[in-house]
């Protein structure tokens, strides 16, 4: 009997004790919890204040000085560059399709014509695409008619083809030299409404001056921004044509020796 009181009397301060420990955890997690808890708003207050401060995103930033430069020319000036990055595209895409593997072209109508003549020769060249495959199919369609008939055709064609290489380059030039006038144009406006409000006033205040002197050479900036951007995917365009221009004429030569070969042995 002593033992059982024992036993329940150890079981009860235990309780006892257990109970006071997790009532004080209990106490100290919710102390700590509330620390936590202002600490993180002190944090976000803290962050919330720079974040404020904090400078507008370049997309912002543009649409910010879009404005600021006059919707009337700065439009201009964009549909320059939406116009003349639109032509560029096109024919980078066109210029990449054209080009071809010339020497592996040549060898495939050298073999041909061993193999099945000049008609097996032009059928590569309907299945191969570009202006060289186009050059050397109006060649061989002339076989017959003597191989300086065949010299004339492929110069004559390639006149024809290089032509098509370099459609859409004046647009290209014209609108490189049109964005920096369409800038231009937008500050001497821009400067003449600025000297306007300085004779409205009566006295000049260096703020108006200032302000109406910045938004005016928004423009310019702008139209030489597009300028520069088009000049470069301009330059990529003329040294893509120059490539394949080089490549036809090469090829074009070597093709004249594999027909003159060809009709020596026939």
């Amino acid at each position: 009997m002593k033992k059982l009181f024992a036993f329940l009397a150890v079981f009860g301060m235990l309780s006892i004790g257990a109970t006071a420990v997790y009532a004080q955890d209990q106490t100290q997690s919710k102390d700590q919890s509330t620390t936590q808890v202002d600490q993180k708003t002190q944090a976000a207050d803290q962050s919330a204040a720079p974040a404020e401060e904090a400078p507008a995103g370049i997309h912002k930033q543009i649409k910010t000085k879009f404005i600021e430069g006059g919707a009337m020319f700065m439009s201009f000036v964009l549909l320059a560059l939406i116009f003349g990055l639109a032509i560029c595209i096109e024919r980078i895409i066109y210029l990449n399709l054209a080009s071809t593997n010339t020497k592996k072209l040549l060898q495939k109508i050298e073999k041909a014509l061993d193999e099945g003549g000049v008609e097996a020769a032009k059928e590569v060249c309907r299945n191969t695409r570009g202006p060289v495959a186009s050059i050397f199919y109006q060649g061989l369609d002339r076989f017959d008619e003597g191989v300086e008939v065949v010299e004339k055709s492929v110069i004559s064609y390639g006149s024809v083809q290089m032509g098509l290489l370099e459609k859409g380059l004046t647009w290209i030039s014209l609108f490189i030299a049109l964005a920096p006038m369409l800038g231009f144009m937008g500050t001497v406006i821009g400067m003449i409404e600025a000297f306007d409000n300085i004779q409205a006033m009566g006295t000049i205040s260096a703020t108006a001056v200032a302000g109406g002197i910045k938004v005016a050479l928004i423009t310019t900036v702008s139209g030489l921004i597009v300028a520069i951007i088009l000049q470069v995917f301009y330059n990529y365009i003329v040294a893509k044509i120059d490539t394949i221009v080089n490549n036809m004429e090469d090829a074009s030569i070597s093709l004249l020796d594999i027909l003159v070969k060809y009709n020596m042995n026939k």
